[in-house]
């Protein structure tokens, strides 16, 4: 089997997909545009060859690599990147290549497009915030006089909550709409409550190997627009209402053969038309892994290897290694080198003991979102996991 991994690079934890399909016996191919010496050790090991490319982003450039592996390999059986900025290109790819094994360009649209994903959910039978695409002033006023201050905006086609914000006033849409992003946006009702996932990896029926759930308290755009402390939590258990959910939605959108990062809210206020206190509401999906260092979380909560897991679908469409160790809260908490905390990161990954995991840097480009100092433990109480969070953030006065 030929496997071409697209920026096998980064994140720098993506190595060990490439090292895990390369003891599964696969031909491991990579394209990149990083220098061959920069790779990591482990990285090299497990790529039969690298072809660097001047940007990811000049498509002839990935033709010609392809063809290039082609020519010398044979036909190419997959590609992917596991990441959400280049899934159009692993799409157009396939098409292009007649790679089988992922989706195409015709189908990428459900899957990025959040205006699209409501038709879906709605196959689903799970509820969603209303929306509207934003156009003009007008329409965005007629929007918010129907559904109520606060609504959101943010990219039809985006990651996370970058470029999302908060309209609060008349006087905050009248500045929105003279400062708009000059690509498509979306406009929806505000919804209060936790986001909560689903996330695993499904082989080609659409069957869940693997699946976990990791819950965010504070508001995502929160963290990315005000600073606010950036922390989450990987569940012990995923809740049943999650994973009904979950396995609901994947079927609507037919996915199959993929890693899943699916959100949705859990409701802390009522709201008309979608549910009480407690009910579970749409928010995005995700076809690929959750980001950051959520898949290291992934399995120090859960006693598992998500790269194996993924790997053993791609290779043997199966799951064949079972992990029945004990499962804990895995918290992640995220802290930005502009505050004084009270505890170095050192301190306090002294402090955890042996329920610390991986205290470390988070690259640049995604500590915005994640916080530039990481530190990860697993405990298993809640009791534990508050006071971790409470101890993580705490600031010198």
């Amino acid at each position: 089997m030929n496997f071409v991994f697209i920026s096998p690079n980064f994140p720098e934890a993506y190595r060990y997909f490439c090292m895990r399909l390369r003891d599964n016996g696969v031909n491991v191919l990579g394209i990149g545009d990083a220098t061959y010496d920069s790779l990591h050790p482990e990285l090299k090991d497990a790529l039969t060859e690298y072809y660097q490319v001047d940007s990811l982003e000049n498509y002839d450039q990935m033709v010609r690599a392809m063809g290039y592996f082609t020519g010398r390999y044979g036909k190419m059986d997959w590609v992917e990147s596991n990441n959400e900025y280049w899934l159009e290109l692993d799409a157009a790819l396939r098409t292009d290549f007649n790679i089988t094994t992922g989706l195409k360009s015709h189908e990428i649209e459900k899957f990025k497009s959040k205006h699209a994903m409501k038709a879906f959910y709605k196959k689903a039978g799970i509820p969603t915030a209303r929306c509207a695409p934003v156009t003009d002033l007008k329409r965005g006023l007629a929007f918010s006089k129907k559904v109520g201050y606060p609504v959101i905006v943010k990219p039809d086609n985006g990651v996370g909550a970058v470029a999302t914000w908060r309209l609060e006033s008349n006087a905050d849409m009248e500045a929105f709409f003279s400062e708009k992003p000059d690509v498509p946006y979306l406009m929806e009702e505000y919804i209060t409550g936790h986001v909560t996932t689903y996330d695993g990896v499904c082989n080609s029926k659409g069957e869940v190997l693997f699946a976990a759930s990791h819950i965010t308290r504070n508001s995502i755009m929160d963290m990315v627009n005000e600073g606010v402390p950036t922390y989450y939590y990987v569940d012990k258990e995923v809740p049943a209402d999650v994973e009904a959910a979950g396995k609901a939605t994947l079927k609507a959108f037919g996915a199959v053969s993929r890693f899943f990062h699916l959100e949705f809210f859990r409701l802390t206020e009522a709201k008309k038309g979608l549910g009480a206190v407690g009910d579970i509401v749409a928010l995005e999906v995700n076809m690929r892994p959750a980001g950051g260092y959520t898949p290291d979380m992934l399995n120090f909560g859960q006693s598992a290897d998500v790269y194996q897991i993924w790997a053993d679908m791609v290779a043997f469409d199966e799951l064949r290694h079972t992990y029945a160790g004990p499962h804990s809260y895995c918290v992640y908490a995220g802290r930005r080198d502009e505050n004084a905390y009270v505890r170095s990161l050192d301190e306090l990954q002294a402090q955890c003991g042996e329920h610390a995991k991986l205290f470390t840097r988070m690259p640049d480009v995604l500590a915005g979102t994640m916080g530039n100092q990481v530190a990860i433990a697993c405990y298993d109480t809640m009791k534990d996991v508050e006071r971790f969070i409470q101890d993580a953030f705490e600031l010198e006065t």
